[in-house]
């Protein structure tokens, strides 16, 4: 919801080694920085997620070290990088990467190698990144180099090379891991767009309803354009529920369930334009994704729901959609519980013509909820967390949706 605040989102930075400092820059200043690749770098230097060799140099034709990989991963996810002992007799306590080492492997996004060795200056290849990032991020990839590159490849985050093949064994370069980065991390820059790479597999199709076909699903990002929403330790509303709407999207193209979303980039729909949308392509369901805020004194996940039907009729759906959603929220998140609230006043609910709900995943301008709430890895899991409790109406209202809970693992 909308409050006063204000921050800057850090995820994480690009190291080089244990043994240089280097000075965050804009894109625009890194003379190195191939034309093909300055939108994706910007994009990370100006959140102060990639760092380059100086003010001026990105070092983009530099290799990626499985040290410097664990960096980038784990700042992504919001591990714990504290320095100190690993498992592994090549990484002390003192390299540069051994927190996010030994929180990465124990997340099960990284391992090691026989013997107990980690390898930390070794190089990355291609595959491997891809399946790092798969890892991360939740990709399922098969267990191997090439359904991780194909992973990747088809949610327009990664390129083949020239020959036509990924070039899973070569290494991965710098300006290459942030350009991949940055797409993971923001759909915009995907070479493909979010609906365009996700289908119905024939073998969740012959195992639901034939019912849910015709079900329409709009998702509602709160906030948008010059409307940031809350702010909180410089992370603003907005961003949040965009990346976090455009991850249950990409969940639910994946299921016989048509979606539908009133904004799919840094725009500002009013409401009245959220509620004639999701009218417009004839919805089933609404869910509005928001963030909250209160001076800082506030904690916890709640979601609402229209509590008269005079312009609503749809109380009782709408009562059974927002405490499924609050329900697995609360499985994923572990934040506290605000419970699931009638409300009179929110337009979004109040005016929509079909069963509404609107979640708030916690709040943005207090400390621990702020953490989750900046984390990919965590936005992840309360997209997994709203898409399941979508299945879970559905399968409430009595249709069959046991193969779609495959989807989202």
């Amino acid at each position: 919801m909308k409050k006063n605040v204000t921050i800057v989102m850090l995820i994480f930075s690009l190291v080089i080694s244990s043994f240089s400092f280097y000075t965050s820059a804009e894109a625009s200043g890194f003379a190195d920085v191939p034309s093909r690749a300055a939108k994706e770098v910007n994009y990370l230097a100006e959140r102060k997620i990639a760092n380059g060799l100086s003010p001026s140099v990105f070092g983009a034709e530099q290799a990626v070290t499985r040290a410097e990989a664990a960096a980038f991963i784990g700042r992504a996810l919001q591990l714990n990088g504290t320095k100190r002992s690993t498992s592994f007799k090549d990484v002390s306590s003192g390299n540069f990467a051994s927190g996010y080492i030994q929180s990465a492997v124990e997340r099960g996004v990284l391992s090691g190698y026989d013997g107990g060795y980690f390898r930390p200056e070794q190089k990355v290849t291609r595959g491997e990144m891809a399946v790092m990032i798969s890892k991360a991020f939740g990709y399922p990839y098969g267990g191997t180099l090439t359904g991780a590159a194909s992973a990747l490849m088809s949610r327009g985050i990664a390129n083949g090379m020239e020959d036509g093949t990924f070039g899973a064994g070569q290494s991965i370069l710098r300006v290459d891991f942030a350009v991949f980065l940055a797409r993971t991390m923001n759909p915009a820059f995907r070479v493909k767009s979010t609906s365009s790479y996700t289908q119905v597999a024939p073998s969740v199709m012959n195992k639901v309803d034939p019912r849910l076909a015709s079900q329409v699903v709009i998702l509602d990002p709160g906030h948008g354009g010059k409307d940031p929403g809350a702010v909180g330790f410089g992370l603003k509303e907005k961003d949040v529920v965009l990346d976090t709407g455009l991850k249950v999207n990409e969940l639910l193209k994946k299921t016989p369930l048509q979606v539908h979303m009133t904004r799919t980039g840094d725009t500002f729909p009013s409401l009245s334009d959220r509620t004639n949308f999701a009218k417009s392509k004839g919805g089933d369901l609404f869910l509005s994704i928001h963030a909250n805020a209160f001076n800082g004194s506030a904690n916890g996940t709640e979601t609402f729901y229209y509590s008269s039907s005079a312009t609503n009729q749809y109380v009782s759906d709408s009562k059974l959609l927002a405490e499924k959603i609050q329900r697995r929220m609360l499985m994923a998140w572990n934040l506290q519980d605000r419970g699931v609230k009638q409300t009179s006043k929110l337009y979004v609910l109040k005016y929509n013509d079909m069963p509404a709900a609107l979640a708030e995943l916690g709040f943005i301008d207090q400390e621990s909820d702020n953490q989750k709430l900046k984390s990919e890895y965590w936005r992840t899991a309360v997209a997994k967390a709203i898409y399941y409790g979508i299945i879970d109406y559905y399968n409430a209202k009595g249709y069959e949706v046991d193969a779609l809970y495959n989807v989202a693992k």
